[in-house]
């Protein structure tokens, strides 16, 4: 369980206070934060919650939307938002921030994955400066207009090679990837780059293309051959479990934690 890592979306329900002392209770390690929910109670009081209860940040969740474009429609200036989720990241001491660069903006596709890049070039040094690295997250493409232009790995890496490993890297989220036929030689790679491994499963059949996500073992990803994937290209830190589904987000947190470690054990850990 020395890599297990609970995203906090997947205890939707806990406030920052819950899910760190959840953590700390359920004996898991890592943490991946949301940023509105730091807002809550301010990063400072995040972090000193974290030292008090020895729970680390596995990332920080999350900056990007580059291109203006958001799924709920509001404008946003995302290098400028994304600069204050550098510096929150920073404070909170972890070396990762999840990026979801954003939907397509005026019908023009190849403009809006130009925009992203052009963002981030801009972003890489500010990041570097501060010892974060930019995780660029491919979303399914079926999320391409309203969330993200980038819909797989190697587009994501086309962009993060023109920085330094410690700069930009990629994130590998399971189901958002776990189709691709070319899923195998992309993590290969990205040896190096990869900033953060997101397990989950889809439900069968997919009723929601946010929420349709289930437990590891509830659904058709082969979870241990996609680790080995990122452990062959070198990556050997923590692996959050993130879960959007409203049935769970029902559940009492500490039954959703002790899902998550049962599940996670079962499925995701070399047999």
């Amino acid at each position: 369980m020395d890599r297990l890592s609970l995203n906090q979306i997947t205890t939707k329900t806990w406030s920052v206070p819950e899910a760190i002392a959840g953590c700390a209770e359920a004996g898991v390690g890592w943490i991946g934060l949301w940023r509105d929910k730091v807002a809550e109670i301010g990063v400072d009081e995040t972090a000193r919650l974290l030292r008090r209860h020895g729970v680390r940040v596995s990332s920080l969740c999350r900056g990007g939307f580059f291109t203006g474009v958001t799924p709920d429609g509001s404008p946003v200036d995302g290098v400028a938002d994304t600069r204050l989720a550098i510096d929150e990241a920073a404070r909170l001491g972890t070396g990762e921030l999840v990026l979801v660069v954003g939907g397509v903006a005026g019908n023009d596709l190849a403009g809006s994955r130009q925009r992203v890049a052009d963002a981030v070039g801009e972003l890489a040094p500010y990041a570097l400066d501060r010892g974060v690295r930019l995780g660029l997250e491919a979303l399914h493409p079926m999320q391409c207009a309203e969330r993200s232009v980038l819909s797989t790995v190697d587009q994501a890496l086309e962009i993060a090679e023109e920085h330094p490993a410690e700069a930009v890297g990629v994130v590998v989220d399971e189901f958002h990837v776990w189709w691709d036929p070319r899923i195998e030689s992309s993590i290969a790679k990205a040896e190096g780059r990869i900033a953060g491994f997101h397990v989950c499963d889809q439900l069968v059949p997919l009723t929601d293309t946010l929420l349709g996500r289930a437990l590891p073992g509830d659904g058709p990803i082969d979870h241990r051959r996609l680790r080995r994937c990122v452990e062959a290209a070198g990556y050997d830190g923590p692996i959050e479990v993130e879960v959007f589904n409203a049935e769970l987000w029902r559940k009492p947190g500490r039954e959703v934690l002790r899902q998550v470690v049962e599940s996670y054990r079962k499925y995701c850990v070399p047999g």
